[in-house]
């Protein structure tokens, strides 16, 4: 998990989408006086404040968060990630690195999980067998015994990937909620906390911890029963803060 990356691509889109999110929302509050193009263009170009953002996206219309695609980069998490978040298909599109048409026998890498970071004795027999995977897909790969594909099957979900998201901003919120939850894997949840992270570098208002962040920090935890007990506390901390708190041999490693 240490070289895990996340990178928004479209910072610009943001700004679109806030732009985007006020005017949606004062249309439907001053539609009688919109009569032509010129009087929505006035409508579209007034300016609004912080206060005004904030406002926003508290109300409870997602609708109006949902004006612009963000296409946001991840480096180095594992094929597991991607198939825990590819679970969100609702406005949502993805593309990865492919084991159909990639040779990964010479440039593999492989994520070690968050709780084997600091047990060298048990990080080196996990990555031992990582190795004799690859080995394995490696030998029926280049031999031609079978096709890229088919010899995808032998690769551990651990291997390190390539993924770039796409969705709106109430989207991204969806899934950071819900993935930065404790009850994810801790890859995941450091996945989308260092999205998170991102986000609120460009818009720290649209983005902020009061309507952005684990269902903990909203409000009651979703999952009830089944929760883990530790909510986030206090509720306005900020994802570098988070993963400070939540992932300190990582957060020690960015500040090296």
């Amino acid at each position: 998990m240490t070289n895990i990356e996340a990178r928004v691509l479209n910072p610009e889109v943001i700004q679109e989408a806030e732009k985007m999110m006020v005017c949606a929302a004062r249309l439907t509050q001053r539609g009688h006086k919109v009569k032509d193009m010129d009087s929505f263009m006035a409508l579209y170009d007034a300016p609004f404040t912080e206060k005004t953002t904030e406002t926003m996206t508290k109300l409870p219309h997602p609708t109006i968060q949902k004006f612009g695609m963000i296409n946001v980069a991840v480096a180095g998490a594992s094929r597991r990630f991607l198939a825990q978040i590819t679970r969100h298909q609702n406005e949502v599109k993805f593309m990865s690195a492919s084991l159909q048409y990639s040779n990964y026998s010479q440039d593999a890498a492989f994520v070690v999980p968050y709780e084997l970071l600091d047990n060298d004795e048990a990080k080196k027999i996990y990555l031992s067998t990582c190795l004799d995977s690859l080995e394995t897909y490696g030998y029926m790969a280049n031999f031609q015994f079978v096709d890229h594909d088919t010899a995808g099957y032998l690769m551990p979900q651990s291997l390190a990937n390539m993924l770039i998201m796409s969705a709106t901003p109430y989207q991204f919120k969806h899934m950071i909620a819900q993935r930065t939850c404790r009850r994810n894997t801790k890859e995941t949840q450091y996945v989308m906390l260092r999205v998170w992270e991102q986000l609120y570098s460009i818009n720290p208002i649209l983005f902020s911890p009061k309507t952005t962040g684990p269902f903990c920090q909203q409000g009651p935890c979703k999952e009830g029963s089944f929760g883990c007990q530790n909510p986030i506390v206090p509720k306005t901390l900020t994802p570098t803060e988070i993963i400070a708190r939540d992932f300190p041999l990582l957060a020690k490693k960015e500040t090296n």
